[in-house]
């Protein structure tokens, strides 16, 4: 009625004298108009916007209009871009409107790649990244174990080896030795996940629930890392960390249901969080339970999931067996949840533990090739059942001998299905995999062009070449090195889709460090690492948009700037396209936008 209240003040202001029965007809066609929405038209005649962004630099990912100063959306979707005179057209009474002031608006920002739960996890616990050494660490815990109840796990992650200052006093393979954390915390046992999540470090007790002795074999797939004398050091890498982890779970199996689904959704809100003040609006995550699935699923149907989420698959090619059809959906809950993804079944493990899988040994452990730490025939098994149910495939390489073997599996999918098409044999999206390898951080030069020809998918994290590149020399040798190592532009050059992201939680889920590293190369000490792989600015935006929308199936849904497309904006403090290489990271998080919905400002 405040709209009927201030039109009928006009009509009266005008001097115009009107009798009681007219003036209950205009009242009558006023709000008429307002509940039809008339009565808040804008002022090109057509249904207001709910929201405007005016007076900024548009980048829109979209070449029919490449820039632009001002974005009308309504519900859900974008309606108008153009300039600020435009769409103010498309402004009513209940229109939000945000003055841009000059900001840079871009595609809501898609992480590529991440562990969404357990990014939620994470934030809950001990973080060790910016621990200057070992000894730091054995204090954090020290301090943890003041705190804690005698028995009670503590758990952190985070560490890793060669980013210390110093290398520990005692160590094997630059590794340190459990026993001045087994001093400070006798009575709890101790679980840091290494960053990359492919390895743990822990005290005597964690070995000793675990079972894990100096008799011990090491699992196929992993390694217990141990002194001269044969006796673990408390390193456990890839599959053997299994048997504390078991420990670990088991620890906490006594709680009851609602305790697990409480600290569960509250994990989802905190990854949800964590992503939308660093401007994701939509998240691509590689490889939950069915468990995990379900509670997505649940939230979704609550209306509950507070970001897009496009959900993989990572369970045994026997857990697959009859349950994909039941759990394949696309755009469920309002667009909020995607399964359609197996993966992330690691194929091999990560270079900064010595896990992953090479076609020849490493340069600083010379005895060692990596390892195959999922089984060739599961994820094979795993290829069958993705075409039969209409699946993406997106599986880990991170050496060049598991790029390679992966490169093998999926062209071999791929031309069975050729093969049953010609057969007449319906094989769902027979002609559209893009099955995707995940990290793709060490390429053969034989395997390059594979990627472009088979239409394969390398999904790279930007962020891994400044944050591994101060070590993977050692690793590689020089020469391996620049011939095969985080080989983003030589992929990007030869026509490949080169997605973008940071792995969260191996990394802080931080997309300008990301875009950073991605156009810069720069590592932490102010040197380069291999700058003739940077992408350009545009490239690297891309792959942060319209490429990850793409690997996703999503491209005419987001990714860039278009009407009809869902109103998912990042804008940022700083045009990062533009300023200088050293203010890149001084960028930040103005607002993130979310369906037409500001789910976070500045």
């Amino acid at each position: 009625m405040t709209a009927t209240r201030g039109m009928v003040g006009v009509v009266r202001s005008r001097g115009v004298s009107l009798n009681a029965g007219v003036m209950l007809a205009v009242l009558a066609v006023l709000v008429a108009l307002v509940a039809t929405g008339g009565g808040c038209a804008g002022s090109n005649g057509e249904e207001p916007a709910d929201l405007v962004l005016l007076h900024g630099k548009i980048v829109t990912v979209d070449a029919d209009l490449p820039e632009a100063q001002a974005l009308a959306a309504r519900g859900d979707r974008i309606v108008a871009v153009g300039s600020d005179a435009e769409i103010e057209q498309f402004i009513g009474r209940e229109t939000e409107v945000i003055d841009l002031e000059g900001m840079l608006a871009i595609p809501g920002l898609i992480e590529g790649h991440g562990h969404y739960l357990s990014l939620g996890q994470e934030l809950t616990q001990i973080d060790l990244r910016f621990a200057r050494d070992w000894d730091e660490i054995v204090s954090i815990i020290a301090a943890a174990v003041v705190e804690a109840e005698p028995g009670e796990w503590i758990v952190g992650r985070g560490w890793h080896q060669d980013k210390w200052a110093q290398p520990p006093s005692t160590s094997v393979e630059g590794l340190p030795m459990h026993h001045g954390l087994s001093e400070v915390s006798p009575a709890n046992p101790v679980l840091l996940e290494h960053t990359s999540g492919h390895g743990i470090f822990v005290n005597a007790l964690a070995l000793e629930l675990g079972g894990i002795s100096r008799d011990t074999p090491d699992p196929e797939g992993g390694e217990i890392v141990r002194d001269e004398r044969g006796e673990p050091i408390g390193m456990l890498r890839e599959n053997a960390s299994g048997a504390v982890e078991a420990a670990y779970r088991q620890s906490r199996s006594g709680r009851s249901p609602d305790e697990v689904g409480a600290e569960r959704r509250s994990w989802v809100q905190l990854a949800a969080e964590n992503a939308m003040e660093n401007g994701i609006t939509s998240f691509q995550d590689m490889g939950s339970t069915f468990e995990t699935l379900d509670l997505l699923i649940k939230m979704a149907d609550e209306g509950n999931l507070p970001v897009r989420l496009y959900m993989s698959i990572q369970e045994t090619a026997e857990e697959l067996e009859g349950r994909l059809a039941d759990y394949r959906m696309v755009g469920y809950g309002d667009g909020y949840l995607t399964i359609r993804t197996i993966g992330e079944k690691v194929l091999d493990g990560a270079l900064g533990v010595h896990g992953g899988w090479l076609l020849e040994p490493y340069a600083d452990l010379p005895r060692s090739v990596g390892f195959n730490v999922t089984p060739v025939p599961d994820i094979e098994r795993s290829a069958e059942l993705a075409l039969e149910h209409d699946y993406q495939m997106a599986i880990q390489g991170i050496g060049d001998r598991a790029v390679r073997v992966l490169l093998d599996i999926f062209e071999a999918s791929y031309e069975e299905a050729a093969q049953l098409a010609e057969q007449g044999v319906e094989v769902p999206r027979s002609t559209d995999f893009r099955w995707r390898i995940e990290h793709a951080q060490v390429i053969h030069p034989d395997d390059l062009a594979r990627f472009v020809e088979s239409e394969i998918i390398p999904s790279v994290q930007g962020i891994f070449a400044c944050s591994d590149g101060i070590w993977v020399e050692d690793r590689l040798g020089p020469e391996r090195t620049v011939e095969r190592g985080y080989l983003y532009r030589t992929l990007y050059d030869m026509g490949a889709v080169v997605l973008n992201g940071t792995d969260p939680p191996v990394e802080l889920i931080d997309p300008i460090a990301s875009f950073d590293c991605t156009v810069t190369r720069r590592l932490p000490d102010g040197s380069f690492f291999m700058p003739e792989q940077s992408l350009t600015r545009e490239q690297a935006l891309r792959s942060y948009t319209i490429n990850n929308a793409y690997a996703a199936f999503e491209e005419e849904i987001k990714g860039s700037l278009t009407p009809g497309k869902y109103a998912d904006i990042t804008v940022l403090s700083k045009d990062i396209l533009t300023i200088p290489d050293g203010e890149i990271s001084s960028a930040e998080v103005a607002y993130t936008i979310i369906g037409g919905e500001v789910r976070y400002r500045r």
